[in-house]
C-alpha cells in the first residue's frame, strides 16, 4: 500500500460497559448474547467481516442438498454472533452457559473462565423476561463485560 497508511479500527475498551442483552436458558440452548454497544441487540461496530470456518463450507454443504448438521458448542464457550446472513460479524457473541444445539455458523474464538461460568450461572438463576422472538430475553439479573481478555 504505497502512499497509504492502513488503520486497525480502534477496539481498545470497546466492550467496557457493555450489558448482555439476552439469555437464553432453555435445555440445549443455554448462552448470554452480549457485545452490542447499544445493548439492544441491534447494534454493532460499524463494519462486518467475512464469515470464517465452519460458515463456508456448511454453505457449500447446504447447496449440495445435504441438510446442515447441529453441532455441541460446549459450556464455557465464546462464538461469533451474527445475523443469519452471510458476512454479516460485527461485536456481538455468545456466551455458551450450558452445552448449546446450534448449526456450524458461529466461530468459536474463545473460552470462559471457571470464575466468570459461576458468576454468570448465578445471573442465568434469575432468568429472563421472555422478550425475544428468537428465544429468551432481556436477563433479569443484568450481566455488564467489565473486561476482557
Amino acid at each position: 500500500m504505497h502512499g497509504q497508511q492502513f488503520r486497525r479500527p480502534r477496539t481498545a475498551g470497546f466492550y467496557s460497559g457493555t450489558s448482555c442483552h439476552r439469555l437464553s436458558d432453555e435445555i440445549g440452548e443455554q448462552y448470554y448474547q452480549c457485545g452490542d454497544p447499544t445493548g439492544t441487540g441491534t447494534g454493532g461496530p460499524g463494519y462486518t467481516y467475512p464469515d470464517e470456518y465452519p460458515v463456508p463450507q456448511l454453505t457449500e454443504q447446504t447447496a449440495t442438498g445435504r441438510p446442515a448438521d447441529i453441532v455441541v458448542y460446549p459450556r464455557g464457550t465464546v462464538a461469533v454472533a451474527d445475523s443469519g446472513r452471510a458476512d454479516t460479524n460485527g461485536s456481538q457473541f455468545f456466551l455458551i452457559t450450558g452445552d448449546t444445539l446450534l448449526r456450524p455458523d458461529y466461530t468459536a474464538f474463545g473460552r470462559i473462565t471457571d470464575e466468570s461460568l459461576a458468576l454468570l450461572d448465578a445471573a442465568a438463576a434469575a432468568g429472563h423476561d421472555d422478550s425475544s422472538v428468537l428465544g429468551g430475553g432481556v436477563p433479569n439479573t443484568p450481566v455488564t463485560i467489565t473486561s476482557t481478555r
